[in-house]
């Protein structure tokens, strides 16, 4: 079904959602337009209904900061549900309430090494933010951080939300590849690099923990609804910590 406005269902009066088609295997569900801690948690409650709920034909359903998106095999293809028929299954379960729980997370301490060779960009940061590195350091390690979801890669975290004073764009030219552990910010929000990939937000850090592991269950060592307090430590703490991984 192709996307267009007549095809979107609105929530009732008093509610804050709209379903809408994303392709024909898919679709998205909307809380909100700005990334804000109330609207995540609102996601991931609300995924976390759709899963228990079993709806038939769903083979994902997937939180990110301000939508949900469920994937399903259409009408045609196992015998799924129409987009329609589906798109009408979820008003009713969400129109039934939506339990966010501030607390539905782990709380997890996340040791982080600041500057030199492990946060090439701290000092640049600092520069645009009109901060010494040390009050950067501080306004990212003090306030606990919500992991809002997992993306880009596998285990690959966004976080946040961070001070306004981080808020800061992307880097204008992206790295070919950031390393494992790589602890980065950009536009109030933080990202934890798992593996070696690309990128373009500014490294601030790393830490020494291994944020995926396909061998581990859960493989991602940070879940969506988490909240993460980022603890500094000194590079002999860090070369300490990554000798004694499994």
């Amino acid at each position: 079904m192709p996307l267009n406005a007549t095809s979107d269902i609105s929530s009732p009066a008093g509610t804050d959602w709209r379903i809408q088609p994303q392709g024909d295997r898919c679709l998205l569900i909307t809380f909100g337009e700005r990334i804000d801690a109330a609207i995540g948690r609102t996601c991931l409650a609300a995924a976390r209904k759709l899963r228990d709920a079993g709806l038939p034909g769903v083979t994902d359903v997937v939180p990110s900061f301000v939508a949900v998106a469920v994937h399903y095999r259409p009408d045609g293809l196992g015998n799924g549900p129409t987009y329609a028929d589906l798109a009408e299954r979820i008003e009713a379960l969400l129109a039934d309430g939506i339990q966010a729980d501030a607390a539905a997370g782990r709380e997890v301490d996340v040791p982080v090494c600041y500057g030199g060779e492990h946060g090439p960009d701290l000092d640049e940061v600092a520069r645009a933010a009109g901060l010494t590195p040390d009050e950067v350091i501080a306004l990212h390690s003090g306030p606990r951080s919500m992991v809002f979801m997992l993306g880009f890669a596998p285990g690959h975290a966004y976080l946040g939300v961070h001070d306004e004073k981080l808020n800061l764009p992307r880097r204008a030219s992206p790295r070919t590849a950031v390393p494992p552990g790589a602890v980065a910010i950009a536009n109030r929000q933080t990202v934890i690099y798992p593996n070696r990939l690309p990128g373009g937000w500014h490294i601030i850090g790393a830490t020494p923990l291994t944020m995926f592991d396909p061998a581990r269950d859960p493989a991602a060592y940070l879940q969506p609804g988490d909240s993460v307090r980022f603890v500094p430590i000194t590079p002999d703490e860090f070369e300490r910590l990554r000798e004694a991984r499994p």
